[in-house]
């Protein structure tokens, strides 16, 4: 649809219905806000709404002049946009038409600066002759010059005549000066209104009491008489039954400006039939956290404004180009969905025989887009606005502390302007914001223009403050960049983050960090780098499976740490040693753990004296290495029959192994307490522990895994009891295969008791005694006298439970007379729903903190239910409630 002094539309837009039903929504309350950066889409947006969605009544278009707004010229644009609207103001009327004259007197143009002297409102200033004078000044009271309105805008043209400023600059005589705003009255004249014409002020003022305007004294000079003119346009606003939408186009007017305060007061006063929509760059200085409590706002930003991958893909098919949907989408993240920048790659891969290919290629450093940016935006920025810019541009993401400590204290007081007034900063939460990758891309080639020199500075002071703010991984990534692999070496160590390199936890360090070689390991002058270079270059050399490099650069670092002072300060001297020595002793678990058990053990060991020597809030930092060094523990422990302390090490490591997203820590634990209950001949909860330990399924890796071996005599076990027999014989098999991978003793006689327990279940033999030396070596020692207790029991417990089995009655005819079952209570009376609630968290290990934050109830409301599932169960421990609630199906 057509509408008066709206822009046309443009051919080459791309339709964007989720953005304009927004703005339909919008239009319904008193005030949308469109703010995105320059080339953002804003006033396509707008246009688009206007032309294709049915707006609540006529729609006044106005386009401003940005930061540079003139009340004298911004008020008569707003007037005659609403008159080509059709917006009848007749009960303002002598209010509202004296301005436009005044504002515009003989030989000016409408949007020159009015003479001085001139009143804004239409009426004489201080020192002006009153209607009717004549003189060198002019005439006050003149009539409007000719002209033409055009897309909501009085015309720049008028009548060339000699004015009052000609006859200025003849005699030589400046104008009078105004009176200061807020003047008082004076010899009978209301500051901006000629006495003879003071009873119409009076009057104006009473009509426009209701309103919530009371009398007040019009400023003199270019504001002389803005109030009222508000006042009047609001009120007359205000009485209209239909609602009026206005446009403000490129509205940048400066907080606390005539102009913001006007529209303010516009606001406020003219709801509920005025609808504003402001199309700005930053965000206009219009109260918004107001309206935002209130409800009565709507906010479409950089991030709506940014094309999805339709839209992209409708772009560029206007220029031509089809590329596949990847490069569509590669497209659009590489430019932040920035209209203007996926405008400015159509036309470069427009006729292009491979465009997909200019797609990857595509970045900030295109030169269209590096002059359309520095035209647009950084050439108009201030020195120090330019300098924070340029300066910040190595972060990815940056606050007001960081920005400080690169750009130094006087560029850093400008951050809260630089984030108001620059769309292309995007607020991403708690004070930390993003840059548009595009900018980002083009600040980036001038700061490398520019100053070459102070790049690497910047990153180097860069990751010292993110180490600083235990923000490893990015202070890693500026120490690399700033070309000091040394420094980044130690922040490594000293944030116990040698866990990452060996990619024990979910987080991982920028990949340069892994392509480390002895040679790396010298400066130029041929001498060692220090110990951390050393234990990060065998870390990296063990991720790589180069285990004799790994070792090499373990001696190197093992005779460095030793000539390190005990003394010095905070952060050197033995704390140093001790994480040091620390990371050592987890890269020895890591290498030792899949062959050489004992080894792994004697190290896991060291790790948990070292951590006894940090801070305890090390050790909760780093569940990555605390899963690892528990679970190699508890492991050694069920194999020297320690069956109680190893329920106690893999159940904690489980934890936290979970709490890393240590998929095959997590998997060894659980695969150790299946092994762990299926020796008890806990079957069922065996079971479950195997299930789990295969979901999900972990990625084929290269480094041999300790615990499949033992998952597949545990699933074997299991299947005995269903008298499933070629399932049994099948399991073992592969376990056979998974332990000439990796040996474990241990294992291989738990898999040979299996054996021999099929075997004879398929017999009939009704007993199978577990011979010494059947579950260890004479290395590893016999076991003990508990655990073959343990085994003896649940050899019997197999043998009847396969022999029970319904398949067994039916093929053999047999029942063996089951065990006696054991006495057992059952629960007092059933659980209640909240009961089970906090039982299935108190399986998965949680804490009884944990259970009430999931919970959202009180930690003594948690332990209150507890004590009742204790009584319930009749047991006085979590895992024993645990375990009976299995044994009873209640999990």
């Amino acid at each position: 649809m057509s509408r008066p002094g709206v822009p046309p539309l443009p051919t080459w837009l791309v339709p964007r219905p989720r953005l304009t039903d927004r703005l339909a929504g919008g239009v319904l309350g008193p005030l949308t806000v469109v703010v995105g950066p320059v080339g953002a889409g804003k006033s396509a947006l707008a246009v688009e709404w206007a032309h294709t969605r049915r707006a609540p009544g006529p729609v006044a278009w106005v386009t401003c002049d940005g930061a540079e707004e003139r009340p004298d010229v911004f008020w008569p644009r707003v007037l005659a946009a609403l008159r080509e609207a059709g917006v009848e103001l007749e009960s303002a009327s002598p209010t509202l038409s004296s301005p436009i004259a005044a504002m515009d007197p003989p030989g000016r143009g409408a949007l020159d600066v009015p003479a001085p002297g001139t009143g804004v409102n239409g009426v004489a200033g201080p020192g002006t002759a009153g209607p009717g004078a004549t003189g060198s000044r002019g005439t006050a009271s003149g009539t409007h010059p000719s002209g033409s309105v055009a897309g909501g805008v009085p015309s720049a043209g008028g009548t060339p005549a000699g004015g009052p400023y000609d006859d200025d600059a003849v005699t030589g005589v400046p104008p009078e000066p105004p009176e200061p705003i807020g003047t008082a009255p004076r010899d009978g004249v209301l500051t901006g209104i000629p006495l003879q014409d003071a009873h119409l002020a009076g009057a104006a003022c009473d009509d426009l009491a209701p309103h919530g305007f009371p009398a007040m004294v019009a400023p003199a000079g270019p504001l002389a008489g803005q109030p009222l003119l508000v006042a009047a346009l609001a009120a007359d606003l205000a009485a209209r039954d239909e609602p009026v939408v206005l446009v403000l186009d490129d509205f940048q007017p400066e907080s606390g400006s005539p102009v913001a305060e006007g529209v303010v007061r516009l606001i406020r006063h003219a709801a509920p039939a005025l609808r504003l929509i402001v199309v700005s760059r930053r965000d206009p200085p219009l109260h918004l956290h107001r309206h935002r409590l209130a409800g009565d706002l709507t906010e479409l930003r950089t991030g709506d404004l940014a094309f999805d991958d339709r839209e992209t893909a409708a772009l560029l098919a206007q220029h031509g180009v089809e590329v596949p949907r990847a490069s569509v989408n590669a497209l659009r993240e590489r430019t932040d969905g920035w209209a203007a920048g996926l405008r400015l790659a159509a036309m470069s891969m427009e006729g292009h025989p491979r465009p997909e290919k200019l797609v990857a290629q595509f970045a900030g450093e295109d030169e269209a887009i590096v002059s359309y940016l520095v035209e647009e935006v950084l050439d108009g920025q201030p020195p120090a606005m330019r300098r924070l810019l340029l300066t910040t541009s190595v972060l990815d993401h940056l606050n007001a502390e960081l920005a400080t400590r690169l750009a130094g204290p006087e560029a850093g007081r400008h951050f809260a302007a630089l984030v108001e007034q620059n769309s292309f900063l995007q607020h991403v939460g708690q004070g930390w914001y993003r840059c548009h990758r595009m900018f980002c891309d083009v600040l980036r080639v001038r700061l490398r223009h520019e100053a070459p020199d102070l790049v690497p500075d910047l990153h180097g002071r860069a990751a010292e403050w993110l180490g600083e703010h235990g923000l490893l991984a990015e202070a890693v990534r500026h120490a690399l960049d700033a070309g000091d692999r040394s420094q980044a070496d130690r922040l490594v160590v000293r944030h116990l983050a040698i866990g990452q390199v060996l990619a024990l936890a979910a987080s991982r360090l920028p990949a340069e960090l892994l392509a480390r070689t002895s040679a790396d390991l010298t400066r130029r002058s041929g001498r060692p780098a220090g110990p951390e270079s050393a234990l990060v270059a065998a870390a990296a050399a063990l991720a790589r499976g180069e285990g004799p490099a790994c070792t090499e650069n373990l001696v190197l670092a093992d005779r460095l740490i030793g000539e390190l002072p005990v003394g010095g300060p905070p952060g050197g001297g033995a704390d140093r040693i001790a994480r040091c020595r620390l990371s050592h002793a987890v890269i020895r678990t890591t290498r030792d753990r899949p062959r050489h058990l004992a080894a792994a053990r004697a190290a896991a060991a060291d790790a948990e004296h070292r951590f006894t020597l940090l801070p305890r809030a090390s050790r909760e930092e780093r569940p990555e290495l605390v899963a690892l060094t528990l679970s190699v523990l508890g492991r050694a422990e069920l194999r020297d029959g320690g069956l109680k302390a190893a329920e106690v090490s893999l159940t904690a490591g489980l934890k936290a192994a979970c709490a890393a997203g240590n998929g095959v820590l997590r998997r060894d634990c659980l695969v150790e307490l299946a092994l762990l209950e299926v020796l008890r001949g806990r079957f069922r909860a065996a079971e479950q522990f195997a299930a789990h330990a295969r979901r999900p399924p972990l990625p084929a890796s290269a480094v041999p895994d300790p615990s499949l071996a033992a998952l597949h005599v545990v699933r074997a076990w299991v299947a005995l009891t269903r008298f499933d027999a070629a399932r049994v014989r099948g399991e073992l098999a592969q376990a056979n295969t998974a332990l000439r991978a990796v040996p474990d003793p241990f294992v291989t006689g738990v898999g040979s008791l299996v054996a021999r327990l099929v075997t004879a279940v398929e017999s009939g033999a009704h007993h199978v005694e577990a011979p010494d030396g059947l579950l260890g070596t004479p290395a590893q020692g016999r076991p003990a006298e508990e655990l073959r207790q343990t085994v003896r029991h649940a050899c019997a417990a197999s043998l009847a439970e396969a022999r029970a089995h319904p398949l067994a009655v039916r093929r053999t005819g047999l029942c063996a007379t089951p065990e006696p079952p054991r006495q057992e209570r059952p629960p007092v009376e059933q659980l209640s729903a909240r009961e089970r609630d906090v039982l299935r968290h108190l399986a998965q290990m949680m804490t009884t903190e944990e259970i009430a934050e999931e919970l959202y109830v009180s930690v003594n409301t948690v332990k209150t239910h507890l004590k009742s599932v204790y009584r319930k169960l009749s047991v006085t421990r979590r895992s024993a409630a645990v375990r009976r609630a299995r044994e009873l199906e209640l999990l």
